[in-house]
C-alpha cells in the first residue's frame, strides 16, 4: 500500500518507478546489448550494475554471460524487485542486491571486472564524483561503461523547470557528458550516440522489460493514478516532462577502460 505522506505529497519520478515496480533506459535490450559488447562482458568474471532498478540487466547479463553480477540501487524497494526478478529468472546463485548509493560504493577498490551503468548518472547532481566512484571499483584493465541521456539542443526553459521539479537535477548537454567523460581518467575511451525515436522507444521498452512484468506494474500505475488526487497531479507532470524531452533528446554509451 502506498503511505499517506507519499499520497499527500506525490510521489517523485524515481519514487514511481520504485513503487510501481518499472524503470527504463533509453534503448532497451539493443542498448544493454552494445553496451555489454564494449565492456566485454563476456570475459568478466564478476560485473557492478549500478542503479540496478528492477533487475532486468542484471537478470540478463548474470543468466546469458554467466559471470556473476552484484546489483545496487539507492532505493530498498528496487532491491526487492531486483530479488524477484533473479528469483523468477532462476538466477539467484549469479546475483547479489544491495543498498547503496553511487557516490559513495560499499566496495573496496579494483574489484570488478566490469562496472555498468543504466540512466542513473543524469539522475545524480555530483556526476564527476559518480563516475570517479565507478572508476575506483573497477580493475585495472577492467572497464566502465554508462548509457546516459542527453540533450542535443538546449530545451527551452519550460521544459527545463518541469525536468528540474520531478529529477531534482537537470539532463546535460551532449558536450557536458563529452567532457566528463574525457576528464574520467580512463583509456581507450569511446563514446557511441544515437538518437530517439519514441514510438519504437515505448516498443523496446516493453520488449525489454517484459509483458508478465509489465502489466502488473501498470496496474499499479493506474491504480495510484484513479485513487490519488496530488498522485495524479504528479503523474501528468512527469508524463509532460517525459514528453517534451524526448523530442531533444538522444542517449550515449560511454565506455573507458582503466
Amino acid at each position: 500500500m502506498i503511505s499517506n505522506a507519499v499520497a499527500n505529497a506525490g510521489l517523485s519520478y524515481l519514487d514511481m518507478q520504485a513503487y510501481v515496480g518499472i524503470t527504463k533506459h533509453i534503448g532497451g535490450r539493443a542498448a544493454t546489448d552494445e553496451l555489454v559488447a564494449l565492456c566485454h562482458i563476456a570475459h568478466a568474471h564478476e560485473v557492478l550494475i549500478v542503479g540496478c532498478g528492477i533487475g532486468v540487466s542484471c537478470a540478463y547479463i548474470a543468466k546469458k554471460h554467466g559471470c556473476h553480477v552484484v546489483g545496487v540501487d539507492i532505493a530498498e524497494k528496487m532491491i526487492e524487485w531486483s530479488q524477484k526478478r533473479a528469483h523468477a529468472e532462476h538466477v539467484e546463485d549469479k546475483t547479489e542486491f544491495r543498498v547503496a548509493d553511487i557516490l559513495e560504493l560499499p566496495f573496496e577498490a579494483d574489484r570488478f571486472d566490469v562496472v555498468m551503468v543504466e540512466s542513473v548518472v543524469a539522475f545524480v547532481n555530483d556526476k564527476a564524483r559518480a563516475i570517479r566512484e565507478c572508476v575506483r571499483v573497477t580493475k585495472p584493465g577492467g572497464y566502465v561503461g554508462l548509457n546516459e541521456s542527453f540533450y542535443g539542443e538546449k530545451p527551452t526553459p519550460q521544459i527545463s523547470e518541469l525536468v528540474r521539479r520531478e529529477l531534482g537535477t537537470d539532463i546535460p548537454l551532449l558536450e557536458t557528458w563529452q567532457t566528463l567523460w574525457s576528464e574520467s581518467g580512463l583509456q581507450d575511451r569511446a563514446v557511441k550516440i544515437h538518437s530517439i525515436d519514441a514510438r519504437r522507444e515505448i516498443k523496446d521498452r516493453l520488449q525489454w522489460i517484459g509483458a508478465r512484468w509489465v502489466l502488473p506494474a501498470f496496474g499499479r500505475l493506474l491504480r495510484l493514478y484513479l485513487t490519488q488526487p496530488n498522485v495524479r497531479h504528479s503523474l501528468k507532470a512527469q508524463f509532460g516532462s517525459s514528453a517534451g524531452s524526448l523530442q531533444t533528446m538522444g542517449y550515449g554509451l560511454f565506455i573507458g577502460r582503466k
